[in-house]
């Protein structure tokens, strides 16, 4: 395993870190076990950045951490969990349930979570999620104050320029990284610890390997080795984030970079003009464009729209609706165009005109 050090912050954490959230909803105390075993085994193969946080996976990835981390070492381990409420208040005592459900008495990274866009940094602030965080640092409940974002590279970078926080995890990727370049660069320059989330696209990467071939480099195993390869090698990034969801999972990402030397300068860049000729507009799948106010599961159908873009036709939209999601083309037409999901969009996609199209998809035989 790689190590890298995480910023100021002076801690060595594994260049593949372990994402919580892509366990399935445990419906017993063995769902727990056997989730915590992956977490395990994870370990076990040099992985000591464990990212958890509420609500993942029906709200019990805690508890699955919780059970992971009795059996390690002390002090082999780094825990990052999160809370999203802007109140002061509310963070804190979500911080503290955090801390409950986790088994420990600090949390080594504690995230200012999922910080939108502009307007929502300065709620973060104005409402005292940030100055509580800070004081719970000083508390000693909290090692190192950190924050999560899908903002664009450039508001990203002005967020660090305040000098607040020590770290940042922020969705990049071979797909996505020129939206976000700028707040790479900003972390590089501040000399911030990086944490990648959504490494391989949210699975979109892996799911549509072929056509996706083109982000591989000749001594690329597959897809898989070439999307977490192309992070690290920037040095400014210290771990990739990786959602397991099975020991085999854990396998296949340690694997990818076992013997790797990172490209060079000028390699990342050829690899980034090579990649931006090929870049197309697919949606993630990271669910920010919700809740919708009249109920659309847009997702779902911006999942499917993905299938009809990297089919081409109609019918893999319907099969995907179908057989996948159980939901009806034409329900995609109960959206009215509010724009509050477009506003919401980490990629900026035209939401509204893909729900408009879906929805005109005629159904066969009609």
């Amino acid at each position: 395993m790689i190590f890298r050090t995480c910023g100021k912050t002076g801690k060595a954490l594994s260049a593949i870190g372990a994402g919580t959230m892509r366990f399935k909803t445990p419906a017993n105390d063995d769902d727990v076990r056997d989730a915590a075993r992956v977490l395990l085994h994870a370990h076990e193969k040099g992985i000591n950045y464990f990212d958890t946080a509420p609500y993942y996976c029906g709200d019990r990835s805690e508890d699955i951490t919780a059970r992971a981390i009795r059996d390690m070492k002390p002090g082999s381990f780094y825990l990052s969990t999160k809370s999203g409420k802007p109140a002061g208040t509310e963070l804190r005592a979500q911080l503290e349930t955090s801390l409950k459900r986790l088994g420990v008495d600090c949390i080594h990274f504690f995230h200012v979570w999922c910080v939108m866009d502009p307007a929502d940094w300065v709620q973060r602030k104005e409402k005292g999620a940030v100055a509580a965080a800070l004081q719970a640092q000083k508390e000693g409940l909290v090692e190192h104050v950190v924050f999560s974002t899908h903002m664009t590279g450039t508001e990203t970078a002005a967020v660090i320029r305040e000098n607040i926080f020590e770290g940042m995890t922020i969705g990049y990727n071979a797909l996505n990284f020129p939206y976000r370049q700028e707040g790479i660069e900003a972390a590089e320059k501040a000399s911030i610890g990086v944490v990648c989330m959504n490494p391989l696209a949210g699975g979109l990467i892996p799911a549509h390997a072929k056509r996706f071939n083109f982000i591989r480099r000749a001594d690329d195993g597959n897809v898989v080795t070439a999307a977490l390869r192309f992070l690290l090698s920037h040095k400014a990034i210290t771990s990739a984030l990786v959602g397991f969801a099975n020991k085999s999972e854990v396998d296949a990402a340690v694997s990818a970079i076992e013997q790797f030397k990172p490209y060079s300068p000028e390699e990342i860049n050829q690899l980034k003009r090579r990649i931006e000729d090929s870049f197309d507009q697919l949606c993630t799948g990271c669910q920010y464009c919700l809740p919708c106010p009249a109920g659309v599961p847009i997702p779902k159908y911006m999942d499917s729209y993905n299938m009809k873009m990297l089919s081409g036709t109609d019918a893999a939209v319907l099969d995907r609706l179908k057989w996948h999601w159980d939901i009806q083309a034409a329900d995609a037409g109960a959206c009215t165009a509010c724009g509050l999901c477009e506003s919401r969009c980490t990629q900026h996609l035209p939401i509204i005109e893909r729900l408009r199209g879906i929805s005109r998809i005629p159904e066969p035989g009609n």
